[in-house]
């Protein structure tokens, strides 16, 4: 066992036996106590195993009953794509892409928030010049699915009718057709992701637990002149998506 978190390589094994069809679906795990005689653990260490598999979806517990299997959470799918081809018919995922689509979403957005430095970096302004900030929380099914904070330089958009992302007469439009309407063309869209671990205020929000694998995606999205027009750090939960990053084929 790892001597750094036992209850992760005690999930683990038990991870494997279920999805190995050890136990099917609806049969009881073993007792705490048995568990814990097996690997050479404390209680606590199982408890804390079990409670990994209950938030991955794998199993139930049952207050005075027990620990069960359950049918896995299906993960939707995230289709991250180049573009859409709409000469050549549709894309191989546009069928599990609607599914895995934000149907809802909640947004708030604050203005005149002085850059940090790494978001200034980003952006290519100077740290402390002011943004309109947004922060998101996207539902797949009313299920919390994605985070997104984003990040625009006021210099481009004060005054203008698209400022906030989500008021006036483009709201909910996306980043491409808001600063279409104002004469900032985008070409390109950068996109980084790294594997991360969910935050306590993460996680609260995402309805998972505190350390569970999520992967952050850091985009910047830039004009014609390479000049970066918007910032973001989304947030994706392992047990609820699964990410797929789409390329077109340019065609002669």
């Amino acid at each position: 066992m790892a001597r750094e978190a036992p209850y992760l390589a005690v999930a683990d094994v038990l991870r494997a036996r279920i999805l190995s069809g050890e136990w099917e679906i609806g049969a009881r795990l073993p007792s705490r106590a048995r568990l814990a005689e097996e690997y050479g653990v404390g209680r606590n260490v199982v408890q804390r195993a079990m409670d990994r598999l209950i938030s991955d979806g794998l199993v139930d517990g049952r207050a005075g009953s027990g620990t069960y299997v359950r049918t896995p959470r299906e993960r939707l799918r995230l289709v991250r794509s180049r573009h859409r081809d709409r000469t050549y018919g549709p894309s191989p995922c546009s069928g599990t892409r609607e599914r895995g689509r934000a149907d809802a979403w909640d947004a708030h957005s604050r203005v005149r928030v002085p850059a940090p430095e790494a978001i200034a970096e980003r952006l290519g302004i100077s740290p402390g010049d002011l943004c309109v900030t947004t922060h998101y929380e996207f539902l797949a099914e009313g299920q919390p699915v994605q985070l997104s904070e984003s990040w625009e330089p006021m210099a481009l958009t004060e005054g203008t009718p698209v400022m906030l992302p989500e008021k006036g007469p483009l709201a909910g439009k996306g980043v491409v057709e808001r600063m279409r309407s104002i004469g900032v063309v985008v070409s390109t869209v950068v996109e980084v992701p790294r594997p991360a671990r969910a935050t306590q205020a993460q996680a609260n929000l995402l309805g998972i637990s505190v350390g569970d694998l999520v992967l952050q995606i850091e985009r910047t999205i830039h004009d014609t002149d390479g000049r970066p027009v918007e910032t973001a750090d989304m947030v994706v939960p392992d047990v609820r998506r699964e990410v797929v990053y789409e390329f077109g084929v340019d065609r002669p």
